[in-house]
């Protein structure tokens, strides 16, 4: 599944890169671009389906909604993911796995901040994912990367998660909730590059506040969601 707002230049660079081959069909989630992304995708023949509200959330709610597949990968063209990184999802989740995650926080994986002395966004994404393995995790792997969006879930997990986060949140969330009832997680590492064109992907201090208050609202809810 691509999600997109105004990717062309993104789409232009990574677009004919994506094994397809690797999954069982390619769709696509718009959230209204006008810089001439549905024609690219019109002619490619790519479905494209609209949002009814926008944000990332959502584009993960009309995902599942609109896909027929057992399980979605999520991939957004902005040259942050690596589409030679799509083909490994499939063997971890047909070996069980209910959530695969690539992840930039580990070993033989690159965050597009580790070039730099000052790494805030890396910090603060590892200070989310330690908080979330502190107040949930009861025995599965550490989850070393638990707000990237290059990501799978299966459906039967999407269904019982039940996530109803908006924005960025949405990812971290389904992580939390999986932590929460005990689902099989799987990462492997991935190399972040750098975005193709010059705009922030998600505004860093809104950002951070929106994790911050579905933190506290998922220890609110507990297991009752």
């Amino acid at each position: 599944m691509i999600l997109t707002l105004d990717e062309r230049p993104g789409l232009e660079a990574t677009f004919d890169r994506i094994p397809r081959d690797a999954v069982d069909e390619v769709l696509a989630v718009d959230g209204g671009s006008t810089d001439g992304t549905l024609e690219f995708f019109a002619a490619r023949g790519v479905p494209v389906h609209g949002q009814p509200r926008r944000g990332r959330g959502e584009a993960f709610r009309v995902a599942f909604e609109r896909a027929s597949g057992d399980a979605l990968l999520f991939f957004s063209p902005d040259g942050n993911e690596d589409p030679a990184d799509i083909p490994r999802f499939r063997p971890l989740l047909e070996a069980g796995n209910d959530l695969v995650i690539a992840t930039r926080m580990v070993a033989g994986a690159r965050n597009e901040e580790d070039d730099q002395r000052l790494r805030w966004r890396k910090w603060a994404n590892n200070a989310f994912n330690l908080a979330a393995n502190a107040a949930w995790n009861r025995g599965q792997p550490f989850v070393t990367d638990a707000i990237n969006g290059f990501r799978a879930i299966t459906r039967a997990a999407w269904t019982r998660l039940a996530p109803d986060g908006p924005g960025y949140t949405i990812e971290y969330q389904t992580t939390i909730r999986a932590l929460k009832l005990g689902l099989r997680i799987a990462e492997f590492p991935t190399h972040e590059g750098p975005r193709v064109d010059a705009r922030e992907g998600s505004p860093s201090v809104p950002t951070g506040l929106a994790f911050l208050r579905l933190f506290a609202r998922e220890l609110r809810v507990g297991r009752r969601w």
